[in-house]
């Protein structure tokens, strides 16, 4: 019997709250819809991105950062990670059921996306990849839409802004580059890039498109998709630590120390209307050189460490 257009509706809303409610089951999901959906190359990449955000989560439960915050600022930078990715989430899962439902059906059914508050731009988008199949553009048009999905309900929320983009241990991790991220191989080899002026929309589209044009490196996807593909996310730095030479971090697993939280769905307007779409977002990445990060990234903890820990002995006495 075939499905009435409610039952696609209902389908879609419990399939994304099912996956949505914390770091591990979302990246967990995205992991899975690439196994059976590889030409969606976004999946690959926000999956990777989602195992960073688990990662970050639990290094504020964990030195050198657990010592530099105070619990107020330890749960707000939580909820920063938390709410991105759960509304990413939110935004692009009924998307990637869309397009599977699409393709089940042999019919394009992004006429529902507005049910889930899609911006009009990915509407457009979608329809132009079931007609031409350009999966380039498609990566890169997501990648420029969940950036902006973020920007206004999180970066620019003024409660954000003051409290934590404008304090001491964000800005020295910004001015020492000390954030990354990672793409980890099941060799010892990190690559990944520095994250530079996160609040910035686009800084933070350039660094999606120069991290896609690593996972998909000819020479370097079999290594890290054999990662993504075999190592279980549990939020935890030893998932990838256990491959490489550089020292344990004994990173806590993300249910053991992160707290539950539960969102509430609200009305969003479209970041599509008052925007203009800049050539510099939809163009292919420039070359440039890709390099393995870890040591440095590594070599910058211990200074944050090293700072932490010069600041308890001014504390104590």
């Amino acid at each position: 019997m075939p499905y009435h257009l409610q039952d696609y509706l209902h389908y879609i809303t419990n399939q994304t709250n099912r996956y949505n409610l914390d770091n591990l089951k979302r990246t967990k999901a995205y992991q899975q819809y690439y196994s059976r959906f590889p030409e969606m190359k976004w999946v690959l990449l926000a999956s990777l991105v989602s195992r960073n955000a688990g990662w970050n989560m639990t290094d504020l439960y964990h030195e050198p950062l657990h010592g530099l915050l105070g619990e107020k600022e330890r749960l707000q930078l939580f909820l920063i990670y938390e709410k991105a990715n759960w509304l990413i989430f939110s935004d692009a899962y009924p998307q990637l059921l869309i397009y599977q439902l699409s393709k089940k059906l042999k019919r394009p059914l992004f006429y529902l996306l507005p049910e889930w508050q899609v911006s009009e731009f990915m509407i457009a988008e979608w329809s132009h990849y079931w007609m031409h199949r350009d999966g380039e553009r498609l990566l890169r048009s997501l990648i420029i839409n969940e950036q902006h999905v973020i920007q206004k309900p999180i970066i620019e929320n003024k409660d954000y802004h003051h409290s934590i983009f404008k304090n001491l241990p964000y800005m020295l991790q910004n001015s020492l580059k000390t954030n990354a991220v990672l793409l980890p191989t099941t060799k010892s080899t990190i690559y990944g890039q520095w994250v530079r002026r996160f609040t910035k929309v686009d800084e933070r589209i350039l660094l999606g498109k120069q991290l896609a044009t690593i996972i998909f490196h000819p020479q370097l996807y079999p290594e890290i998709h054999a990662f993504h593909h075999t190592v279980p996310h549990t939020g935890s730095r030893l998932d990838y630590e256990i491959f490489s030479f550089y020292e344990k971090t004994r990173s806590p697993n993300l249910r053991s120390v992160c707290p539950s939280i539960s969102h509430q769905h609200i009305k969003r307007k479209d970041w599509y209307q008052d925007t203009m779409i800049k050539e510099s977002w939809i163009l292919p990445e420039k070359p440039f050189k890709i390099r393995s990060i870890g040591s440095t990234f590594y070599r910058k903890r211990r200074l944050i460490q090293n700072y932490e820990r010069l600041k308890q002995k001014i504390c104590q006495t």
